[in-house]
């Protein structure tokens, strides 16, 4: 299939895969950039980031739309081929709700995983790409 002409799938982001100059570096063109949030879920940070179901949690990202070979590419990379595709509904702030996917890992991280430098990251980033001040707060 041309990749051209190939369909895109948005894909919701909330770890450093936020960042669309990494993506691009990994030879991802990711199309469609939209701020998005996902409901009852939280983020737990380990070796990296995850998200594990949590009523009345919310966690912000970014929604990019890319292609199923560039999904495929990006999520066989070693350090996080493990990660597996959930269905979400992301929120988009005009009130919009799209269908996405989510990766994440099947199995929580234990708090002995924690890796204080990603969160670093990760906030860093967060902040600036524009995510809620509230929701900055709550990386750790």
């Amino acid at each position: 299939m041309n990749e051209e002409k190939a369909r895109l799938i948005d894909v919701f982001f909330y770890g450093l895969f936020m960042d669309e100059a990494l993506l691009r570096d990994k030879g991802v063109d990711p199309q469609n950039r939209r701020l998005a949030f996902i409901e009852n879920f939280c983020l737990i940070i380990g070796a990296r980031a995850t998200l594990v179901p949590c009523s009345n949690g919310t966690v912000h990202g970014v929604l990019f739309s890319l292609t199923h070979a560039e999904i495929d590419a990006l999520y066989s990379e070693a350090s996080v081929s493990v990660y597996r595709p959930e269905a979400v509904l992301a929120r988009l702030d005009d009130g919009s709700v799209v269908a996405a996917l989510c990766f994440n890992l099947p199995v929580p991280p234990s708090a002995s995983e924690r890796n204080p430098q990603y969160a670093l990251k990760l906030k860093e980033l967060a902040a600036r790409i524009g995510l809620p001040e509230s929701y900055l707060s709550s990386i750790q």
